[in-house]
């Protein structure tokens, strides 16, 4: 297929998990990642409609968005290491991986000192694996608490990574099922729902979970914006997915 193909297929199978779940598809968004994926491809997914795209790694992210339309609205997805933080700022329209509070410390600093507002997600790690960035679900109401102090941050909702296999698993090793999936990323519609009651003035409207190949349990489960890879663009370069 080709990759506009590609697209309306992944539209056609989000609007039909929408209706299993009895939601409305235009609730759901998604946000193509483009890790290693060069820039005519991206460009390709543009004219096919598309303005919502990802980088995981800030050099790559400011090597390519100069090279591409002004309209497409970058978001970020990838752990964010605090020297990034400077050049990052002011350059994406949605934070999804805010994970710990020393880096909300650095956005915060940085945010003043450029007068800005920073979009985010607050990330969390719903299956407890340590290789995982991410707020443990237990000390979200102390972290969202603290956060919401820093002036130059506005909180946008919740975000996780799905179960996942160790990147170099032996032989034999069984990769997450589907009520795994499935309970990750209902644990944070529940987590985001009790947040919600004891922080009623806090914006928690978004919900970004579900990459290429758990995308329909995300939509089922609640996710507002998905994080779509390799359905679209194929491997990437190196041979892993995005």
């Amino acid at each position: 297929m080709t990759l506009r193909e590609r697209l309306e297929r992944i539209r056609e199978r989000v609007s039909k998990a929408a209706e299993r779940a009895r939601r409305n598809p235009s609730e759901v968004e998604l946000v193509l990642v483009t890790k290693n994926v060069p820039p005519e491809k991206i460009e390709e997914a543009f004219r096919a409609g598309e303005r919502n795209f990802a980088e995981n790694r800030v050099q790559e992210f400011l090597g390519k968005k100069s090279r591409l339309p002004s309209e497409i609205r970058w978001h970020f997805v990838g752990h964010l290491q605090t020297n990034k933080v400077k050049a990052l700022l002011g350059e994406v329209v949605l934070l999804h991986s805010l994970d710990r509070i020393e880096l909300a410390c650095e956005i915060q600093k940085q945010a003043e000192r450029r007068n800005l507002r920073v979009d985010t997600l607050l990330q969390v790690n719903t299956t407890a694996e340590a290789r995982k960035s991410g707020f443990a679900p237990e000390k979200m109401e102390e972290a969202l608490r603290e956060i919401q102090g820093f002036s130059r941050i506005q909180i946008r909702g919740l975000m996780t990574l799905g179960p996942t296999p160790p990147p170099d698993e032996p032989q034999g090793v069984r990769p997450p099922n589907e009520s795994e999936i499935r309970t990750s990323f209902r644990n944070l519609r529940f987590l985001r729902n009790t947040l919600k009651e004891r922080f009623p003035d806090a914006d928690l409207r978004h919900l970004s979970m579900g990459m290429s190949a758990d995308f329909e349990i995300a939509v089922e489960e609640g996710a507002t914006v998905l994080r779509i890879g390799s359905a679209v663009f194929g491997e990437r370069q190196n041979g892993r997915r995005p």
